[in-house]
């Protein structure tokens, strides 16, 4: 293995979660793409600093567990949540927030001497956590 490439989030709105996480994250969208015979449908979203995020989306899919916390989304095997290095967590949080992510931790410090941490959620309850570690 060399570097993680990219996470995968199943969401019910293509079109939704890529306008809501270009914007929010400043992410930059390539083309959607199809599975040919299948009914899968997907984009993967870029980040000017390498992360990429894509997103997966198939009209039968339904709603499965959206752990309200990290506490929470770590008692369930699968995704718990993503993380974000930030320079300023209240400031990032504050923004997202803004944008219309869900509150899920407000800004506090890390378990790690000297980090910081917060969780918010995007529009569908995914968690997405954001660290300072200086």
């Amino acid at each position: 293995m060399t570097r993680f490439d990219h996470v995968g989030i199943s969401v019910p709105d293509l079109e939704a979660a890529t306008a809501w996480y270009c914007d929010a994250l400043n992410l930059t969208a390539a083309p959607v793409f199809a599975i040919p015979g299948t009914d899968l449908r997907g984009v993967m979203l870029l980040h000017a600093d390498g992360y990429r995020i894509e997103l997966l989306h198939r009209p039968s899919a339904r709603p499965g567990p959206t752990p309200g916390s990290a506490l929470d989304a770590a008692g369930i095997h699968g995704f718990g949540h993503m993380c974000l290095c930030v320079e300023d967590v209240a400031a990032e949080f504050a923004r997202l927030v803004e944008a219309g992510a869900g509150v899920s931790m407000t800004p506090r410090p890390a378990p790690r001497p000297g980090a910081v941490m917060a969780f918010v959620t995007d529009p569908y309850g995914n968690l997405i956590e954001l660290l300072d570690r200086d």
